[in-house]
């Protein structure tokens, strides 16, 4: 079972955290999330039960082309490939080109885990 972990943290927080990694103050574990959303919002907007459907159906079907994932969820071309770039740009799927450009979309995981911490952990001084 392959598994994308992934927190909520606003802008700011994301680029402190890029930028203590950058100046080697601070290293990432393995453990840590590897896609962050600025809300609890964004979350469940991009992994809301239509678009987790979305990629059941990628996965289960493992469709060649944009054209053949709209016959086979009966949506709009436009609408699915704006809606998997974004899934994309969180990592959620990978879009690979085929024959003649197609577009080919690849689920990579096949769970989500939130990392939503309650309570900001203070390290002692």
């Amino acid at each position: 079972m392959t598994t994308l972990k992934v927190g909520i943290a606003s802008y700011g927080e994301m680029k402190a955290r890029t930028m203590a990694v950058a100046r080697g103050e601070r290293r990432l574990s393995s453990d840590e999330p590897k896609v962050w959303f600025t809300s609890t919002e964004s979350f469940a907007k991009v992994l809301s039960a239509g678009n987790r459907e979305l990629l059941r159906v990628i996965a289960e079907k493992m469709p060649t082309s944009l054209d053949e994932l709209a016959q086979i969820t009966g949506k709009a071309k436009s609408n699915l490939s704006r809606t998997l770039r974004t899934m994309e740009s969180y990592g959620l799927i990978r879009l690979e080109y085929g024959e003649r450009g197609r577009i080919i979309p690849k689920v990579i995981y096949d769970r989500v885990e939130l990392d939503l911490p309650l309570t900001v952990s203070r390290k002692a001084s």
